[in-house]
This record gives C-alpha cells, structure tokens and sequence, in this order.
C-alpha cells in the first residue's frame, strides 16, 4: 500500500492498495461515472435501491449517481483557499461526538433534492482539514455491514487505521515523515 498526495497543499491524500491501477479516490470517481459499471450495479443492488430510498428507474439512478459524483468530486478537489474539508468530512460513526486519533469519516453531499445522495468517500483523519481517503461506495443500506461491498470499505479503513497506528502515526506530520521513509 502506498499513499498519493491529491492535493499540493497536503490536506488530501489517497491510498493506492497493493496491485490497483490508481489510487482509491480515483477510481471511485471513475467507477461512478462509468454507466455500464453503475447499470450492473444497480442492476444487481435494485431491491435496496427500491426499499431504502424508493427509486425505481434504473436509468435515473444512473444518471443521479453520475450527477452526485460530478459535485462531490468538485467539492472534494476544491482548491480555492476558503476550502475546507473538514465540512465535508463527519464521523463515520452518527454517535461519534469527539475527537479520535485517526478518526474514521465519511463525506456525502448535503441537502440533495429528490432523495438524498449514496455516494460516500471514506477517509481517515490525520488531523483537522487533512484526510486520507481509503475508498468509496454506492451506500444503499442503512448500515455497513448490511452488505459486502460497503463491508469491504468498512475493512479497508480499518486496515489503514491500523497501519498508520502500527507505524506511530498520529497526524499530519507523522503522516508526511512515513510517506517519506516508505519511497
């Protein structure tokens, strides 16, 4: 596993697993917008896309989740100096009320008309307004573990975490010196 710097003001970064192609955040981005992937995917999630958020045209979740992608992907590669990530990012866990070392968060947009947004980005939480992102997922059920494919990103980031705490990283800094070491 290595690690990506997306952004040049190092509050963003992505994890690239052993024998990928690109890094996670890329190839989220590049699975969601891919209409053939999203056809089988929804083709093969249609129940839950059905019962948990009452959409029932296949080609309309297509072309939502198309749209979702495009302004998340926006929202997350903001580059203007007002950007801040930590608005975008939340605790993972909906109880989590404090701080934790290396937190586990996700981003969604926010305030969606028709239904709200599937898309996630998983990331962990060097410190404020620096993220690692560990992957994404098309989120059609209440939890995590309620499906395989959200299970393995709920997995990954655990293995992140558990590196990064394995090796002593506790922040930023920590981050940027293991990244440095590893090359």
């Amino acid at each position: 596993m290595t690690f990506d710097k997306i952004l040049k003001n190092k509050t963003l970064w992505a994890v690239r697993y052993e024998g990928e192609e690109d890094n996670s955040l890329r190839m989220v981005f590049s699975q969601w917008n891919d209409p053939e992937w999203l056809w089988d995917f929804f083709t093969e999630n249609m129940s839950d896309l059905e019962s948990y958020f009452k959409v029932t045209d296949l080609e309309q979740a297509i072309y939502d989740t198309i749209d979702d992608s495009d302004k998340l992907e926006c929202l997350i590669l903001d580059i203007s100096p007002n950007a801040n990530l930590d608005k975008l990012f939340r605790p993972l866990e909906n109880s989590r009320t404090a701080e934790m070392r290396l937190g586990k968060e996700k981003a969604k947009l926010q305030n969606q008309a028709g239904h709200s947004s599937w898309l996630r980005l998983y990331a962990i939480k060097l410190e404020p307004g620096c993220y690692l992102i560990t992957g994404g997922a098309i989120k059609l059920t209440r939890t995590m573990q309620e499906r395989e494919h959200t299970l393995k990103e709920l997995q990954k980031m655990e293995q992140v975490r558990d590196l990064l705490m394995d090796k002593g990283v506790v922040d930023a800094d920590g981050f940027e010196d293991y990244v440095n070491e590893s090359r």
